[in-house]
């Protein structure tokens, strides 16, 4: 068990359940972060704590820069410091790609990838000071192939730029020991899967799976992996 603190935003949804169960096993200070679902974050909380950890919840919109800046001022408040930083929000929206609003690519842009940038660069001052640090980015599997996207084309220019994102902080904070890296899920059991689709055992990812992926990119076991992007998406689509 490490005396490290990790905050886990977007810490409600299908995803973030499973990392912060699983980063519970590795640390004993967790920062459950929330937007809407108070209830769940807070039972969360208590699951955590049950487990003789200590954990707080945050209330805060990471679209914009003054949310994210007040969270991570209140985890240091909280918990003393910052180590680990998992930036798990994001919204998607299925539309087709020429009837997209001025609010469709606002409302994705901001939700996965300006959220993340605001925190990890109010969460860099802290990092950079103890020259310590993990942050992890939560992607998407085919970001990498540059291809079409028709159905969700604002989600994936978003995670594209948090890809470029990623890599372009890795390189510049190599020197202070904060290791920058993106873990990038496919379809996954328990979440939205197109309708009609037919799968087959091993074909889509598990929760278990990125959060462990998660954990690895948090721990001190990849001291030297920074602006590696880790597909997480069984072999659909592959």
């Amino acid at each position: 068990m490490t005396a490290r603190v990790a905050l886990i935003t977007g810490a409600t949804g299908h995803l973030g359940q499973g990392v912060v169960k699983r980063l519970s096993r590795d640390y004993s200070q967790l920062a459950i972060h929330y937007y809407r679902n108070e209830s769940l974050a807070r039972s969360l909380k208590e699951q955590i704590e049950s487990e003789e950890r200590q954990a707080a919840v945050f209330q805060a919109d990471l679209t914009q820069e003054s949310g994210a800046e007040k969270l991570i001022k209140e985890v240091i408040a909280e918990f003393g410091q910052l180590d680990i930083l998992v930036n798990m929000p994001g919204a998607i929206r299925n539309k087709p790609w020429d009837e997209l609003t001025q609010s469709d690519w606002e409302d994705i842009i901001r939700s996965n990838l300006e959220s993340s940038y605001f925190c990890l660069k109010h969460a860099l001052p802290g990092m950079r000071a103890r020259k310590w640090g993990r942050i992890i980015n939560i992607g998407f599997h085919l970001v990498e192939h540059l291809g079409s996207f028709p159905g969700v084309t604002p989600y994936a220019v978003a995670k594209t730029g948090l890809l470029i994102l990623t890599r372009t902080a890795a390189v510049a904070e190599i020197a202070n020991n904060i290791t920058v890296n993106m873990v990038s899920p496919g379809l996954i059991e328990g979440g939205r899967l197109p309708v009609g689709l037919k799968l087959r055992p091993g074909q889509i990812g598990k929760v278990e799976d990125v959060a462990e992926a998660v954990a690895f990119l948090a721990s001190d076991r990849a001291g030297a992996m920074t602006g590696a992007n880790l597909i997480v998406a069984g072999t659909w689509k592959m």
